[in-house]
């Protein structure tokens, strides 16, 4: 039911931010699936960001990790890419600390 939510979660995301069509999925195992298409989502979503739009993005991607571990591979990239959202967003009086 988790692995449902979070694929749901993130395709909403994606369908939400683009018009382009879901990526497809190497075969193998679903949770390794799921986590790179919430990889690419994370990534695509920085790519977009703009000094205007950096706080959106960064609310967005924390909201599919804040409740994951610190160890969960798309928590540390939503971490590594707000560091780079809030520069961005600095540009414009956007995020604050």
């Amino acid at each position: 039911m988790e692995l449902r939510n979070r694929l749901v979660m993130a395709t909403q995301m994606w369908r939400e931010a683009t018009a382009d069509p879901l990526p497809r999925m190497a075969p193998g195992d679903p949770v390794q699936q799921l986590e790179a298409f919430e990889i690419t989502l994370v990534d695509m979503l920085w790519g977009l960001a703009t000094p205007k739009t950096a706080r959106d993005v960064a609310d967005k991607t924390w909201d599919l990790v804040h409740d994951r571990s610190d160890e969960d591979a798309v928590k540390r990239r939503v971490i590594e890419c707000h560091e780079a959202l809030a520069r961005l967003s600095a540009r414009s009086g956007g995020l604050e600390p």
